[in-house]
């Protein structure tokens, strides 16, 4: 069975990287633009342009959201929404109690563990990193040389 759930894993990372980036860019498209039920916590409206740390938390979870979901930059976007979310994780949440259950933190910290995965993960089948990759070998680039440092 190992052989087959093998095969699988880049389709299911691909598919488990469009989700989490789906939803990471809705939650930032609500909280910039008030729509699908608005900004958590604002009475369901956007978030006024520049109030910090809410409007730019919104900016990077729509832009780090399209850009993991479309798997363009995939690491590094990312990377830059893990960090957003343990920010928000440990400046907002874990002010009110220790445990994610008792302080309302769940989404944050799910959120900042699915792309710290994805860090390490890549984009997975069908992202846009992947078959960029594959034109630049196509270009000349031997398969050596995208190969990755590390095993």
């Amino acid at each position: 069975m190992s052989p087959r759930l093998n095969a699988a894993q880049p389709y299911v990372v691909g598919l488990f990287r469009v989700i989490v980036g789906l939803l990471f860019a809705v939650h930032g498209t609500a909280s910039l633009f008030g729509v699908l039920g608005g900004a958590r916590g604002g009475h369901g409206g956007a978030i006024e342009a520049g109030t910090w740390p809410g409007w730019y938390a919104a900016v990077i979870q729509l832009v780090a959201g399209a850009l993991v979901l479309l798997g363009l930059g995939t690491r590094g976007a990312a990377l830059i929404a893990s960090g957003s979310m343990a920010y928000a994780y440990f400046d907002v949440h874990q002010r009110a109690a220790l445990w994610p259950i008792q302080n309302g933190g769940e989404l944050s910290v799910l959120f900042c563990w699915s792309f710290f995965l994805l860090v390490f993960t890549g984009s997975g089948a069908f992202g846009l990193d992947r078959f960029l990759g594959r034109r630049t070998a196509a270009d000349g680039e031997t398969a050596a040389e995208r190969a990755p440092i590390a095993a």
